[in-house]
């Protein structure tokens, strides 16, 4: 990465000027379920889906207890904008046709509304992500890909089945606090971010990251990068801006090659 390509990674102050300045709450709003429509369908493309679990929100730009959601039983690889469902904190569905996955307005209605600075959240029950939570542990340092969530994500390990029920998306929501995921023990992965664009590659990222890591335990005693190397790395790989940054590929390729998602 060029010296210049560094500083705007590294640099929160450029966050505006990189994704296009100033815009109106119509631009934004399209811009949000874009992208959400868009993760959703990348999802699909890596096989991160299971049936009909699996989520993605993003808040809505003016209502601000509200939240863009995926319809349950319609398949990622299938979602276009129009499907999307405009969904309120108290679990109204406001706006678009489809069922509302309780599991989904459960823990996202909590993580929105108790940190403000979260705008999207993912959660799916991709293999690799399912297999490590089942571990009872968080990731290890050993790449640089991992340092992204070095002493940044958390492990909730309260499982108590299908999250139907309010007091366990509080928890969830209170054991995640500001860090951008959590390994949900015996259940998957949930990554957040102030974009959608960043809390979809995050949780692309971490579960490669499981990926990894269950590798290289499989095949001996991996050696971890050190503390203070670890936490510099993050301060490159793990910044909000790198992660919508890195996101921005991603969107191009789907975005050429499924053109009707913007539907």
């Amino acid at each position: 990465m060029n010296e210049a390509a560094n500083e705007i990674v590294m640099n929160m102050d450029s966050m505006d000027d990189v994704m296009g300045g100033e815009q109106s709450v119509e631009e934004i709003r399209a811009d949000r379920k874009n992208k959400l429509a868009a993760a959703l369908r990348l999802f699909g493309t890596f096989g991160f889906d299971e049936g009909v679990a699996g989520h993605i929100t993003v808040r809505d730009p003016e209502l601000l207890d509200h939240f863009w959601v995926n319809p349950m039983g319609r398949s990622f690889k299938q979602i276009t904008v129009s499907d999307l469902l405009l969904v309120s904190h108290t679990g109204e569905v406001v706006e678009g046709e489809g069922l509302l996955n309780g599991a989904a307005f459960t823990i996202h209605s909590q993580i929105h509304m108790s940190n403000p600075a979260v705008n999207a959240a993912a959660h799916s029950h991709s293999v690799y992500g399912k297999a490590f939570s089942a571990l009872g542990k968080t990731l290890a340092p050993l790449t640089q890909d991992a340092c992204a969530f070095y002493d940044d994500h958390v492990l909730f390990d309260d499982f108590s089945g299908v999250v139907l029920d309010n007091s366990e998306g509080e928890r969830i929501a209170a054991a995640l606090g500001d860090r951008k995921a959590a390994i949900l023990q015996n259940h998957g992965l949930l990554t957040v971010g102030e974009t959608i664009d960043a809390a979809a590659w995050w949780y692309i990222t971490m579960e490669r990251t499981c990926q990894a890591q269950l590798l290289a335990e499989a095949a001996g005693s991996p050696r971890a990068i050190e503390h203070e190397v670890a936490l510099h790395t993050r301060e490159t790989v793990g910044s909000p801006l790198a992660g919508w940054f890195s996101f921005q590929p991603l969107y191009d390729v789907i975005i050429a090659e499924q053109p009707e998602l913007l539907d």
